[in-house]
């Protein structure tokens, strides 16, 4: 008897197993099957990659970029949990906001200081904004401090944007490179291109906006404004500042 139970219980098993199959794939060739099955793993791998992003890497790139959760989450799926190329992602993405909002008014703002340990260096800065709900926001004062500690880490930097450099410093420095010795003798078009990408180096060591930003030197001061113009929501400007030194006369940049 149990072993005709056991058989009638194989049997049944089986039974069900063929219905079943049949149920869920009727009149199917081996290769629609394949497509099922792979389109089954694939309905399966979403949700298994967005459980393997935790959130402290979701607050990483948070951190790193600004951006809001879900899109720090999505872009993590997307780049498979690659930080580095989910944080480039979203840098791009912030840029392309920023440029949107680059031509809008910003005539709110606040005026940010920075004295360095000793007391002997002090930064003063204008950062613009469009409302002052924003300026009010502690995001915007703290870019305002990043970009005061800024100035102050970089000696050489003395404008804003090109347009704050004199037009006599540079035809002063084009004269000075024009009559360089290592230039003499050389063709006049090759003298000007010379000249021309020297002038660009020496204006690019006295503006702030392309200084590497010193948190990190793989963004420029410039873009990290962008990244919080994106976060922010408003167009936001560097206006100038101001830098002061003990027993020396005050060096100002503005916009």
């Amino acid at each position: 008897e149990r072993a005709m139970g056991a058989t009638t219980l194989s049997l049944v098993a089986a039974l069900l197993a063929m219905a079943t199959e049949a149920l869920v794939l009727p009149h199917t060739t081996a290769s629609t099957n394949a497509l099922y099955h792979t389109g089954v793993q694939s309905r399966t791998q979403i949700p298994l990659m967005a459980a393997t992003i935790d959130a402290k890497t979701v607050k990483s790139l948070r951190d790193a970029t600004g951006a809001g959760m879900m899109d720090c989450k999505k872009a993590l799926i997307d780049s498979d949990g690659d930080l580095e190329a989910a944080t480039e992602f979203l840098r791009k993405k912030g840029l392309a906001s920023a440029a949107k909002k680059a031509d809008r008014a910003a005539k709110e703002g606040i005026i940010e200081t920075y004295i360095h340990t000793g007391a002997k260096l002090g930064i003063m800065v204008e950062l613009n904004c469009e409302t002052d709900f924003v300026a009010k926001r502690p995001e915007f004062q703290e870019l305002a401090k990043a970009i005061a500690m800024q100035v102050a880490a970089c000696p050489t930097v003395e404008a804003v944007t090109p347009d704050d450099i004199p037009v006599d410093w540079v035809e002063k420095e084009k004269r000075i490179e024009a009559a360089s010795e290592d230039l003499q003798g050389k063709p006049e078009q090759i003298v000007e291109k010379i000249v021309a990408g020297r002038i660009e180096k020496a204006m690019k060591a006295k503006l702030l906006m392309p200084q590497p930003y010193i948190r990190d030197p793989n963004m420029t001061v410039d873009e990290l404004v962008k990244s919080y113009v994106a976060k922010l929501g408003e167009n936001i400007k560097v206006a100038r500042f101001a830098r002061f030194t003990v027993g020396g006369a005050a060096v100002a940049g503005e916009e």
